[in-house]
């Protein structure tokens, strides 16, 4: 058991935690959630001592082993890949390093005979007979092929050092296992396995991620950083999410209801402060009123942007007809002969793991690239927006946020400009800030009022959840449920996928799988699953 007391932690003047007490108990796993910059990571180096904390008191159970994701890709460079996940449990490592040294020894005395005779028995209740079977197949699970299992840390890339250190937690049954974002980097079928893995995890997980489907599939409990408090709710992500909207709306309706008391209030009094036969009458009115004014309901800090996409026409039933498309990158061709028929109310989702493929076919689409063979036919109602997955480009100005949206338009009507800004959270002086120094996350929320501002009936979106927070992945996915035009897209968020697309369209090494149903449906269609393993045959190391 993890118990936290009194926690507080401040940088400056700014309070990070105050007063933060909570349990954390075997059988459950928590997901930590705030708005970005409220402590989400901070609590978790907390609690892994790696950050001190101003006051307050932490106590762990005697004897728990607690296991982190590490960040560091390149700690262990001349480790193979199965002892870098052996790593994961220190103790053991260290009894089979210590194993090595003791039996090299060209001079083996008596002492280092019962040294030896320690250790093995050290190194069997451990489970270090099975370590290099475990860990083989935690990789495996984690969709490492087991032909670079023997490989060294630095002959991999770096999507498989990620599943390294993520199998180097999860190594060893730790007590305690802290994860920060898990899911990054990972593809569908690996964040699918992990997640069957922390379901039947029997000890603490606390979890910091973006992805709803993860935090919705694993979470037993949900601990949501406010205003430097930390509350903990039963359940999981959407359950919290739900309970929220009734209690901002509850909060709202008696805030409303105060108002209109205070309204009515601020009428008696002065109409009646004057009048000396009721002068008593409206003095005792006054202390209600200060005492309503200084009990408001504080609000939430939690703000959910507004997303719209409202085309100023309809499309019409020609939308799109791509034949025999072949795109070439870097003098590699990525895409060959790709042909599609793109109809009216589709939303297709572009999944899989050819990522290069994905996003050189939607800069062809939204007109960022040249195709180096084939045709793409487009309705003559048709009027697109696209958003690429890197808009560094588009961002290498010294103009203001509120100039920058003004040259996607013809309006020259600031406010009308503004509250495409407001909606998407940059009110006040934050429209005014040059556009050089966004953040990832205010790009992508840029990109995303220039997409409202044009009111373009097709959207072409290349990973539009990157670098946003729950609350505006949220938005963007309801955004979309609602759009009435055509969408292509891709992205790694389960939910996202799901909840918008009617079709499903998978570029495979040596193939393409096109089907009309829910990605849900897709991932259990045996047919699919049969087409899968047919066009990746071969293919397996290149996947990541």
């Amino acid at each position: 058991m993890i118990s936290v007391s009194e926690l507080a932690l401040g940088f400056g003047e700014r309070t990070l935690f105050k007063d933060v007490s909570l349990k954390f108990t075997p059988g459950n796993c928590y997901g930590i959630i705030g708005a970005n910059g409220s402590g989400k990571t901070t609590f978790l180096r907390i609690l892994s001592g790696e950050t001190q904390h101003d006051k307050g008191e932490i106590s762990i159970s005697t004897g728990s082993r607690m296991a982190v994701l590490k960040q560091d890709h390149f700690g262990f460079e001349d480790l193979r890949l199965v002892d870098a996940v052996i790593v994961g449990y220190e103790a053991l490592y260290q009894v089979f390093k210590d194993r090595e040294t003791i039996y090299a020894k060209d001079d083996f005395s008596e002492a280092d005979g019962i040294r030896a005779s320690e250790l093995e028995s050290e190194f069997a209740e451990m489970g270090g007979w099975e370590a290099e079977s475990q860990a083989a197949l935690l990789l495996s699970g984690l969709g490492v092929p087991d032909g670079l299992h023997d490989k060294r840390m630095r002959e991999v890339g770096e999507s498989v050092k990620v599943r390294v250190l993520l199998a180097q937690a999860l190594f060893g049954n730790p007590d305690i296992l802290l994860l920060d974002e898990p899911t990054n980097g990972l593809d569908l079928d690996s964040i699918s396995w992990l997640e069957e893995f922390l379901i039947e995890f029997p000890n603490i997980v606390i979890v910091v991620s973006h992805d709803r489907h993860f935090l919705n599939a694993v979470c037993t409990h949900v601990c949501d950083i406010d205003f430097g408090h930390i509350r903990m709710y039963s359940g999981n992500y959407d359950f919290w999410y739900k309970m929220n909207k009734i209690l901002v709306q509850q909060q709202k309706d008696e805030k409303k209801r105060r108002e209109d008391k205070v309204k009515d209030l601020k009428e008696f009094i002065q109409r009646f402060a004057s009048n000396a036969s009721k002068s008593r009458q409206a003095t005792s009115r006054k202390k209600i009123l200060e005492k309503l004014e200084l009990g408001d309901i504080v609000p939430s800090s939690r703000r959910f942007p507004y997303v719209g996409f409202k085309p100023s026409r309809e499309i019409g039933n020609n939308v799109l007809k791509i034949v025999d498309l072949t795109l070439v990158q870097d003098g590699t061709e990525v895409l060959s002969r790709f042909s599609l028929t793109v109809n009216r109310n589709e939303k297709i989702a572009f999944v899989g793991h050819e990522h290069v493929a994905k996003s050189a076919l939607f800069a062809a689409l939204g007109g960022q690239a040249n195709p180096s063979s084939g045709d793409m036919y487009w309705g003559q109602t048709v009027e697109k927006s696209y958003f690429p997955k890197d808009s560094a480009s588009y961002f290498d100005s010294n103009l203001s946020i509120v100039d920058w949206l003004a040259q996607y338009t013809d309006s020259d009507d600031e406010t009308y400009i503004r509250s495409f800004l407001g909606r998407m959270l940059f009110s006040g002086e934050e429209a005014l800030k040059p556009v050089h120094v966004l953040s990832g996350g205010e790009r992508v929320r840029c990109m995303l009022s220039k997409m409202m501002l044009q009111a373009a009936n097709f959207l072409i979106l290349d990973e539009p959840t990157n670098h946003l927070d729950l609350e505006a992945i949220t938005s963007l996915n309801d955004g979309l449920i609602d759009f009435p035009g055509v969408l292509m897209f891709s992205s790694h968020d389960h939910e996202f996928v799901t909840s918008i697309a009617n079709r499903v369209v998978e570029i495979c090494p040596g193939g393409i799988i096109d089907r009309y149903m829910s990605f849900d449906d897709y991932l259990k269609d045996p047919q699919v699953k049969e087409l899968r393993d047919e066009y990746y045959h071969g293919h397996v190391e290149a996947e990541i």
